[in-house]
């Protein structure tokens, strides 16, 4: 039976409504997903923690394929709420208030879990009151059958609300995403509703304010597989001039709603400044990319995401970064970055870089490829 309200319609579960209280509620945003989303959703009914003690949210974004229909097969175990398309953050204001587990984990409908995953938050979130925010390590599916796996070697608990912790935060944020997410419902509550302009990156507003309220863990086991796909809502195309605008737009807002609610929140000045300067670099370094702009532009946009990505980078490397910005300054961004496109694709210029000018190396990353899965060459 479905129920509206508010423009969402509500297939109420087919189980006694006064049932025991969850204690996790899987959240699943969801767009037009019909190739991935019975993985994503089998992933989360075969977990090794307790059945009777999960509850599984879909929130559907208004798509027009067969997801829905998919997602149906799996009632009354999972809950099907459908909306008008309006974006990731959309459906996070869809899903978070019809959430009854005082703990909410977070999936992208095109990824999906380890078998493990919700004992092992569950774990962690027990065993630290004080830990308001969890997430994991991750293996990324590439399109061609390979996985790398990505995880910490240290540095596994934070909080942004100083200017170490942002600093820490803003090389971390990739095991905090959708997917790796775990927040408790009642620091949900005081994050409140996430800007509906974020139609992506609304993951990034909620973990952010999250590790700044409270304490993040980062478990270093690779519990999340990421998938890559040609309809990934936020990766940048570059030969996709709307998708970029999307995102560009997007990051724009992000940075300016976090420079509010972290000073809302009482965040030190320095450290609001530290979480926000590079989601802006982003945002004007797609904006350089697409529509151009200033050479000066260019040069504050590339120094920044340097110095916070690559802080400990060699004399070398710096050096060799100091002589690409005197180019930029000379150069339209357009042009800067279309160059820029090209000698990444040559690989007599990736061979040279590896031999005799390797990129810094993240030394709390561990990395490791997975090419069991590779797709034979054609």
């Amino acid at each position: 039976m479905a129920r509206q309200g508010r423009g969402l319609e509500l297939r109420a579960p087919e189980f006694d409504a006064d049932m025991t209280k969850p204690s996790v509620t899987v959240l699943v945003d969801t767009y037009n997903h019909e190739r991935f989303i019975e993985e994503a959703l089998a992933s989360v009914v075969e977990q090794d923690f307790a059945a009777a003690e999960t509850e599984i949210l879909v929130v559907d974004d208004g798509s027009t394929d067969r997801t829905p229909e998919i997602v149906r097969k799996f009632e009354p175990r999972v809950r099907l709420i459908r909306k008008a398309n309006g974006g990731q953050a959309s459906a996070f204001n869809a899903g978070i208030p019809e959430a009854r587990g005082e703990i909410v984990a977070f999936l992208d409908g095109d990824d999906w879990w380890a078998r493990n995953k919700l004992t092992r938050v569950m774990e962690a979130m027990a065993a630290d009151p004080s830990v308001g925010i969890v997430g994991n390590g991750i293996w990324i599916a590439n399109r061609d059958g390979t996985r790398e796996m990505e995880s910490l070697r240290e540095g596994f608990r934070l909080q942004a609300n100083t200017v170490e912790g942002a600093r820490m935060l803003r090389v971390r944020g990739a095991f905090l995403g959708t997917s790796r997410m775990t927040v408790r419902r009642e620091l949900l509550r005081r994050i409140g509703t996430v800007p509906e302009a974020l139609r992506v990156e609304a993951d990034e507003y909620i973990f952010t304010l999250a590790a700044a309220l409270a304490a993040a863990e980062i478990l270093p086991e690779a519990l999340t597989f990421y998938r890559l796909h040609d309809a990934n809502a936020f990766q940048l195309a570059r030969s996709d001039a709307a998708k970029a605008r999307q995102k560009q737009r997007a990051l724009e807002a992000l940075a300016k709603a976090l420079d509010e609610e972290l000073r809302r929140h009482g965040v030190e000045e320095d450290a609001v400044r530290t979480v926000v300067e590079i989601i802006q670099a982003d945002a004007d370094q797609i904006r350089l990319m697409t529509d151009g702009g200033w050479p000066w532009e260019t040069v504050r946009a590339e120094w920044t995401i340097h110095r916070a990505r690559h802080a400990d980078a060699g004399f070398l490397y710096r050096a060799f970064k100091r002589l690409t910005l005197a180019a930029a300054m000379a150069t339209p961004p357009k042009t800067f970055y279309r160059i820029q496109r090209v000698l990444a694709q040559s690989g007599l210029y990736r061979r040279a870089r590896e031999r005799w000018l390797p990129g810094p190396q993240m030394e709390h990353l561990e990395k490791r490829m997975d090419v069991s899965g590779a797709k034979p060459a054609e």
